[in-house]
């Protein structure tokens, strides 16, 4: 099927508007190419260095004409995701030697994980860690000694760090690694339901704990539909995986096959060879295009709205709102995966995965077919799953039927004519909600605001029984300049049981949730943030606030008089300076640009 036109169109007008700026980029990757290995151009006393403990592969490293591959690893094994990598770098050094090729570990990089700090102040630092993984990634490569490059990574800011890390190094070819979500647990519906009960005081600690123990319980990607699980839908989306690796399980044969076809692939395609594939050649604004369409396309996580604009921005694209949710108006929504859906990606990869959502959208003109991929192939050829036959790979159709319409679904019958996001934009700003999750009855509310300056502040509310009735919750100065803008998942249990008792309730906030975000309406990332002069800011209790996902309206029903005759408010909140490291952060809080242009420290207009 020919390309849709909003898809070709949008796809168009990003390039035209970042031509100077892809220009630059590509320009600066391919004047770093060299035909020779890398360590080559090292003296003898630096090379000596790298050969110092690289055992049996120090002739090779010394005088061989082989690629070295560089890994950069996320490994800790406290986050579940990332304890697989333990034991990947010794078995990617010995698909290496038989493919002709050396492998060592560049470097490590930090691995936060959100739900070890969601509601403590450590969140402070998540988005922020994006920009520290990028940098350490730099450091990893900038010993200038690797002919290619393996992202051994999968969760939050993880992936989106490792990517703009390696933008840097585009000049190599890269291919992303992930490890497996963990098998399934206890349902996350089930989950849901204790915390809003804990929330409300009706279950005990102990309850709780074993709940949420049975849910994250091995190693391996939380199963829910999150950030973590949107990264790897990405990445394969933007074909910078193996063909269908996203979800198959950490251990396991199939796992270990195609992390060695990884392997291969990458030595394959190093500038020393006749297949040089580099990363800055694999990336382009197609690929871009490609991987929002699928985070639409199956309700991704609202943090990769984030960012995806600060990956773009670093090979030279320019991203904006407005293009996210033009993409969203034409993507028809094909999976619900929890909280989208009562189904976890297990069940969504046992219904058809990857493959199969690849497939529909290529039929439906939403994808465009012709853009590259890591193994050198379009992202056509991606429509296809992994399998074994007698120990070896091999890749086959997808299944012409779903495997369960209530978690997967064919483009011509789509759980929604439209993706999972929606700006929102009116006199207080714009934002972006997730409707992928809610009830359409869900989707515009008029309620007055109850206005908070932290999480904490909403909660305490709530426990001395103040929130009562319809509202709009307005948790303001949570902006990445305010205090690093972490997540604000303490409030939706507690707005989920407002809803349950029949109240009409939203959350309007310069803040951020993610893709646990659920089935309560959220104007998130509004910009202007109250910090930067935005009207939330002067927003007062029992002010009318309406939100429609519909018209996309997001509006404070104050009149301009009154408005202009009202101060800004100044935050009641203090302590997010010191402590636990965020005082060495004050330069990124003080640097970090808007919501509009990715947060970053790197990229977009400083305060």
């Amino acid at each position: 099927m020919s390309l849709h036109p909003v898809i070709a169109a949008v796809t168009e007008r990003i390039i035209e508007r970042s031509s100077d700026l892809r220009a630059d980029y590509t320009g600066r990757m391919q004047a770093q190419v060299r035909s020779t290995p890398a360590r080559s151009r090292l003296s003898c006393s630096n090379l000596a260095h790298v050969m110092a403990a690289s055992g049996g592969d120090k002739s090779a490293l010394g005088f061989g004409g082989f690629p070295n591959i560089g890994i950069v690893t996320a490994y800790n094994d406290m986050l579940s995701a990332h304890q697989p990598y333990e034991t990947y770098p010794a078995k990617i050094r010995d698909w290496a030697r038989a493919c002709q090729a050396t492998a060592q570990v560049a470097g490590g990089v930090p691995a936060m994980c959100d739900g070890v700090t969601q509601g403590q102040p450590g969140m402070e630092l998540s988005l922020f860690s994006r920009e520290v993984i990028a940098l350490a990634t730099a450091v990893a490569f900038t010993h200038d000694a690797f002919d290619a490059g393996l992202m051994l990574g999968v969760c939050d800011k993880i992936v989106p760090g490792l990517f703009i890390g390696a933008a840097a190094f585009g000049h190599l070819p890269v291919v992303f690694v992930p490890a497996g979500p963990m098998p399934s647990g206890i349902a996350n519906a089930e989950k849901a339901k204790v915390r809003q009960r804990y929330a409300d005081g009706l279950a005990s600690r102990e309850e709780l704990l074993a709940v949420e123990a049975g849910s994250y319980h091995a190693a391996g990607t939380c199963t829910f539909y999150g950030t973590a699980n949107s990264n790897q839908l990405l990445m394969e989306m933007m074909g910078l995986h193996i063909p269908g690796s996203a979800f198959v399980p950490p251990s396991g044969d199939l796992r270990e096959r195609l992390t060695e076809f990884a392997v291969q692939t990458v030595a394959r395609h190093s500038a020393l060879g006749n297949e040089f594939l580099p990363f800055h050649q694999v990336i382009d604004a197609r690929s871009l295009v490609n991987g929002i369409v699928g985070l639409m396309a199956t309700g991704g996580s609202t943090n990769l709205m984030i960012h995806i604009i600060a990956m773009a921005r670093a090979v030279g694209y320019v991203l904006t709102l407005d293009d996210l949710a033009e993409l969203s108006a034409v993507t028809p929504l094909l999976a619900r995966i929890y909280p989208n859906g009562s189904a976890d990606v297990n069940q969504f990869h046992a219904a058809g995965g990857m493959a199969f959502i690849i497939r529909e959208l290529l039929a439906a003109g939403l994808l465009h077919a012709e853009a590259r991929s890591v193994i050198g192939e379009p992202i056509s050829s991606y429509a296809r799953e992994p399998s074994l036959v007698q120990g070896h790979l091999y890749w086959k159709d997808p299944p012409l039927q779903s495997g369960d319409e209530s978690i997967l679904r064919p483009a011509s019958n789509p759980f929604s004519p439209q993706g999972g996001l929606c700006k929102l934009a009116g006199n207080l700003g714009q934002a972006v909600i997730k409707i992928s999750a809610l009830d359409e009855s869900k989707w515009a509310v008029s309620a007055p605001a109850r206005v908070f300056d932290s999480q904490i502040a909403m909660a305490k509310a709530h426990k001395a029984g103040d929130l009562n009735g319809d509202l709009v919750a307005v948790v303001r100065f949570q902006g990445p300049r305010a205090n690093g803008m972490p997540e604000l998942h303490q409030l939706m249990p507690l707005l989920a049981n407002l809803q349950d008792k029949g109240h009409r309730v939203a959350l309007v906030t310069d803040g951020r949730l993610s893709g646990a975000s659920g089935k309560v309406p959220a104007a998130i990332h509004l910009s202007p943030a109250a910090d930067e002069g935005g009207l939330i800011g002067k927003v007062r209790d029992g002010d009318l606030i309406s939100i429609d996902a519909r018209s996309g309206a997001l509006h404070l029903h104050v009149s301009e008089a009154e408005l202009a005759s009202r101060p800004s408010s100044s935050c009641t909140e203090s302590g997010h300076q010191t402590g636990l490291g965020r005082e060495y952060f004050q330069l990124f809080r003080d640097h970090v640009s808007g919501t509009e242009t990715g947060c970053s420290i790197f990229f977009g207009e400083k305060p």
